[in-house]
């Protein structure tokens, strides 16, 4: 085979299955050239560049940051279950999900991982609210938490799955011929991308609000759960930012300076501001139930 690439199937992960006979490489989204390549992975999204052996096939790399690469081995693999199904959130069990983002496949990477996180800190602010009373309007007010919380599941579950939807832009992109056309084709996927974690990230912050009155008004019972909640939405807030900034920084690849990025979308730009300041405030309200829990630092 091409490249000294061997297919052995026996030693695929019981989750990974061949997609086809062909020699090439599923990864990032992308179909890279029979023969392998190499992956650079810019950001937490894992739906970026490729950087191909041959300067020729793709030459692209995205914004002088620290890059993780990992030298291919052997055939890249979409994640699918042993069924044929692909893994996703809300058809694979966690086990199946997190051994598919364990693998060094593009889908289901970090970007897929902060949708979870959301997931996870709506599961949370769901239960404690279930588990929460109150009277009058602050009942009224708890019925809505219930409710918002329940749905903000079910839709950051659905905004997971859909990161593999961008990574296949960038995949469409990069297999176009130099030119133009290319450039301009992964100037659109990475603006594409950073407004798929901008809405994520924006979902996330509106939950702050929530999670805050639950921690002043909530079950106190649950108020170590309460914090849980926090540092999972934390972590899905960071994984948006990371995310919409990386993918701003891509689009100096067509030339742009950061400045001209700015210009031409402000709105995206400053959503990395906001997300900066949702980290504080999620830290602050951490910070102010800390004292409910038996000292831990030197004492």
């Amino acid at each position: 085979m091409p490249g000294g690439i061997q297919k052995n199937p026996e030693r695929l992960p019981r989750s990974i299955q061949v997609v086809n006979d062909d020699v090439q490489v599923r990864l990032l989204g992308h179909l890279l050239p029979r023969g392998g390549g190499k992956a650079c992975h810019s950001h937490a999204a894992h739906h970026r560049t490729v950087c191909g052996q041959s300067s020729s096939a793709y030459d692209f790399c995205a914004a002088s940051t620290s890059l993780h690469h990992h030298q291919l081995t052997g055939i890249g693999q979409t994640c699918l279950m042993t069924d044929g199904a692909e893994v996703t959130t809300q058809q694979s069990t966690v086990e199946e999900w997190t051994r598919a983002l364990a693998e060094s496949v593009g889908s289901p990477g970090g970007g897929a991982g902060a949708g979870v996180m959301l997931a996870i800190a709506a599961s949370l602010t769901s239960m404690v609210a279930g588990y929460s009373e109150a009277d009058g309007s602050a009942r009224d007010r708890l019925d809505d938490i219930l409710t918002g919380s329940r749905q903000l599941r079910e839709k950051a579950l659905r905004l997971a799955d859909d990161d593999a939807a961008a990574s296949s832009a960038f995949g469409a992109a990069f297999r176009l011929e130099k030119g133009e056309e290319r450039d301009r084709a992964i100037a659109e996927a990475s603006v594409g991308a950073a407004r798929s974690s901008a809405d994520l990230g924006r979902h996330a912050v509106d939950a702050i609000e929530d999670l805050s009155w639950l921690a002043q008004h909530g079950n106190p019972a649950l108020i170590a759960d309460v914090v849980v909640a926090f540092g999972a939405l934390r972590a899905a807030v960071t994984g948006a930012r990371t995310n919409v900034s990386f993918d701003l920084a891509t689009l100096r690849s067509s030339g742009l300076s950061l400045e001209e990025v700015r210009k031409q979308h402000p709105g995206l730009w400053a959503t990395v501001g906001e997300l900066d300041e949702a980290v504080e405030r999620i830290d602050s309200a951490t910070a102010a139930v800390d004292h409910r829990a038996a000292p831990t630092a030197g004492e």
